[in-house]
């Protein structure tokens, strides 16, 4: 493992193909996020600090993948701030939304059961302040799925008439699903984004990294890819 200091904020690190065989890892690990994945990533870091003094984020970091043919991959940690997150940001802020909305649906089941069984009911709650999301609302992001039936299923739960723009990309055994806003109201979109990662994971929001797709992958359907997946 060679590690290299950039800047203050970026390192670079060299694995080799033997050392992949050793970790027992590949691209794909590091594409899909996976456990092993990030076992190695915390290896790294640690050892970036005792070679070359770097310091962890404060927050998170960028995480690129070059593949070397025949010899490796080099893997390139940048410190990413908070508001270069908006995406993710957004997702958690609707997820506890839905989710208190989900509660109070419970809730008002259960005083209507206690109405009629004659048990009083509690007083009606004043509805709470939904938390604004942030105001650069992200409408369009990638995520990845290590096989195609995880695609599909993810397609046949989206709602037959949401309003989304979607493509497929395959790259180095991996399924790349592009998702839009499209004409979809931003909570259902929100919605669909968050039942995404139940089924995959997050790649990225950002438009060079669906460029690398286009560059590096193969597209399998160009447009309206939830539509022909749910079959």
């Amino acid at each position: 493992m060679r590690i290299e200091r950039v800047d203050d904020k970026t390192v670079k690190c060299f694995l080799s193909n033997e050392e992949l065989d050793e970790y027992d890892i590949d691209y794909k690990d590091f594409v899909l996020r996976s456990e092993k994945a990030r076992e190695v990533v915390q290896e790294i870091i640690v050892q970036a600090e005792e070679t070359v003094g770097y310091k962890p984020p404060r927050y998170s970091f960028d995480l690129q993948i070059m593949m070397l043919p025949e010899q490796g991959l080099v893997l390139t940690f940048s410190e990413r701030e908070p508001e270069s997150e908006p995406l993710i940001e957004c997702l958690r802020e609707m997820k506890k939304v839905l989710l208190r909305a989900k509660e109070k649906v419970g809730m008002a089941g259960k005083a209507g059961q206690e109405s009629q069984s004659g048990a009083p009911s509690a007083p009606a709650e004043q509805a709470e302040n939904v938390p604004s999301v942030p105001v650069r609302k992200p409408e369009f992001a990638i995520f990845a799925f290590s096989a195609i039936r995880d695609v599909m299923n993810f397609a046949r739960v989206l709602p037959a008439n949401l309003r989304v723009d979607s493509a497929l990309y395959e790259m180095e055994d991996t399924y790349f699903l592009c998702l839009g806003k499209g004409h979809a109201a931003y909570e259902r979109y929100s919605r669909a984004c968050i039942q995404a990662m139940e089924f995959g994971s997050l790649y990225g929001a950002e438009e060079n990294l669906l460029l690398r797709l286009e560059e590096h992958g193969r597209c399998l359907i160009q447009a309206k890819a939830i539509r022909k997946l749910r079959g």
